[in-house]
């Protein structure tokens, strides 16, 4: 099993200085250049203290400079929201900066306040996506770029740099049966999201490699599916970090302001407790490695993209779970 870290900036009531959340994000970053991390992905948004990153590229140079082994993924671009030769752009330097060690992970995204302010209609936001990703790729993919879709006109454009990697590792971030199918459609790779259930990820991982086969793409990259970790000494304190990082979720992020009807229908205690049941791995360390071992096989679950709920989780994970998994 690979394992990487699906980084969040959180600033959870503002309790401390959000220098300090970058200074503990950035510390937990040097210690997984160290102990045999894949790679770590960095989440962006936007005007929300769910995650304070709005600028993940700058991040992963940040991040790039200071580490050696670390793989640095985007997790993900929000590539509706960029013109896409400055993000083609961008990313392209942030490759070659960082000595080809970057993995681009692309999103819709789906916050009704970030398509708003960014001047994205919601109903345009997905055809934006899909053709932003295509221009990105033929900017990296070709000397020069002509192209001409519905929101973008270039003509014998030379896009530079090139990134180093060639091609370049994408994956896209899909969640819903209409990503899954486009993105099987086109070879893409994906990543999976924390917010659904280990049965959610199970059939959508399933479906996704069907569709694959049938538009006959047969190579694919690893799958990262991200799931919502919390480890402590006793089962019942990680149940806790559970429960605190569930409502810390649902009030902040899964709420039905951003329209994303990831858990409509449900009540903010039945989407807590959803989370706990259903989505958080949660435990002691040998309970949590039992999960993920249970997990490897039935998903199947070869790529570990952990989102953490506490420093201590974070800890737990790399010093006593991670070795008993490899």
């Amino acid at each position: 099993m690979k394992f990487a870290v699906l980084q969040f900036f959180s600033w959870p009531e503002r309790r401390v200085p959000l220098g300090k959340v970058y200074e503990r994000a950035l510390e937990r970053v040097q210690i997984m250049d160290k102990t045999g991390y894949d790679a770590v992905w960095l989440a962006e948004h936007h005007f929300s203290t769910y995650s304070v990153c709005p600028s993940i590229h700058l991040m992963g140079m940040h991040i790039a400079d200071t580490t050696e082994n670390l793989r640095i993924g985007t997790g993900v671009s929000l590539a509706a929201f960029y013109h896409p030769l400055r993000l083609a752009e961008e990313v392209a330097l942030l490759d070659n900066l960082s000595g080809g060690r970057i993995n681009w992970g692309a999103g819709r995204g789906f916050d009704k306040t970030e398509m708003t302010v960014f001047g994205v209609e919601t109903d345009q936001s997905r055809a934006r996506f899909h053709e932003n990703v295509d221009v990105v790729l033929a900017a990296w993919n070709n000397e020069r770029l002509t192209f001409h879709g519905e929101y973008n006109h270039f003509d014998n454009i030379e896009v530079l740099p090139k990134p180093i990697q060639n091609p370049m590792p994408t994956w896209i971030a899909s969640s819903s049966p209409d990503a899954i199918a486009w993105s099987a459609s086109q070879g893409h790779a994906i990543l999976m999201d924390p917010h659904s259930t280990h049965q959610e990820i199970a059939h959508k991982y399933r479906s996704y490699r069907d569709q694959l086969a049938e538009h006959g793409h047969n190579e694919v990259r690893d799958t990262p599916i991200a799931r919502l970790l919390a480890i402590a000494d006793t089962d019942e304190k990680a149940e806790a970090v559970a429960r605190a990082g569930a409502q810390w979720t649902v009030g902040s992020y899964v709420n039905p302001k951003s329209g994303s009807g990831m858990t409509s229908g449900f009540s903010t205690e039945d989407r807590i407790d959803r989370y706990v049941n259903e989505i958080i791995i949660h435990g002691s360390p040998s309970t949590v490695t039992d999960k993920l071992k249970e997990l490897e096989e039935t998903m199947p679950l070869d790529y570990l993209m952990a989102s953490i709920l506490s420093h201590e989780t974070f800890m737990r994970l790399s010093e006593e779970v991670m070795p008993n998994l490899r």
